[in-house]
């Protein structure tokens, strides 16, 4: 099964890879107020249901993939 995780930096916290984006957006032209960068990371696993797959998941973004302290994460199932 597989299934994405996007990971961001919660809000109210430092981005600065975001601030970089949007001042080069806006040297570029481009209106832009707001920029986050985040991560995304695809994962195939092995479960019997979705429901576990997403279980699954979850601990490992706790457990690795994101700080729970600064960032939070969205899983969805990949229709792929």
């Amino acid at each position: 099964m597989r299934l994405t995780v996007l990971i961001r930096p919660k809000a109210g916290i430092l981005d600065p890879q975001g601030e970089a984006v949007r001042g080069s957006l806006g040297t570029l032209g481009f209106a832009v107020t707001s920029a986050r960068v985040g991560r995304l990371v695809d994962l195939e696993v092995e479960a019997a249901d979705l429901e576990a797959a997403r279980t699954e998941v979850e601990r490992m973004c706790t457990a690795l993939l994101a700080n729970p302290l600064i960032e939070s994460f969205e899983i969805v199932e990949d229709d792929a």
